[in-house]
């Protein structure tokens, strides 16, 4: 299954869109705080600059805009049931989703309006957006980490299997613009995403602990 994958990704970087079979998604104006032992927990705040964000990206709520606007379903639900760790980062349980990508986005400078990649969740058949990330392989990196909203951004890693090649090395961060993370909103694993469980383009990673590329 993972050496189908990669070809699937090779294909979006020459503009050749896999697009599977999805429905409009639901635009929700505000995602309710996530509960623990019956009692609201409080969401971690989304500051002026993100929620500026947000609201300009909120066109993609609706995947098929994304794909109108270059962004590549990468297909596969990726999900790391027991977390990770990837030599100096630590991905905790959760997941992270479908990603879409957007080879033209990509470049030596980041664009708060211009995500590399989208982030899909999906739900009930559908794709409901849940983050953005912004992306920088190292060969455009200019030999620094590059920083966006006051974060630095994590890397440089390698790509990550089956939905890039490893090669690809590169620096990224997730923005949980959409769906609340309870770890916090740059932090990218989200254990309130879920991936459809025994779907043959669910991804389980990390399931001993580590990532293998």
């Amino acid at each position: 299954m993972r050496r189908r994958m990669l070809p699937l990704f090779l294909a979006a970087l020459t503009c050749t869109a896999i697009v599977p079979a999805i429905s409009h998604a639901q635009a929700a104006a505000k995602e309710a705080a996530p509960k623990q032992a019956g009692h609201p927990v409080a969401a971690p705040a989304l500051t002026p600059e993100l929620v500026s964000v947000k609201a300009s990206l909120a066109k993609y709520e609706d995947p098929i805009v994304a794909l109108r606007d270059g962004y590549l379903s990468t297909v596969g639900c990726i999900d790391f049931p027991k977390g990770a760790v990837d030599g100096p980062i630590t991905y905790p349980p959760g997941a992270m989703g479908v990603h879409f990508l957007n080879m033209g986005n990509v470049g030596p400078k980041l664009d708060p309006a211009k995500p590399q990649v989208l982030i899909y969740e999906p739900v009930n058949g559908k794709l409901k957006l849940a983050a953005a990330e912004w992306f920088m392989p190292v060969q455009v990196a200019g030999g620094k980490a590059p920083t966006i909203f006051g974060q630095t951004l994590y890397g440089p890693m390698d790509g990550h299997q089956p939905i890039m090649p490893k090669e690809l090395r590169h620096y990224d961060l997730h923005v949980w613009l959409w769906k609340t993370n309870p770890k916090g909103v740059f932090t990218s694993t989200n254990a309130n995403v879920k991936c459809p469980a025994g779907d043959p383009y669910t991804f389980a990673e990390g399931t001993d602990g580590h990532m293998h590329h």
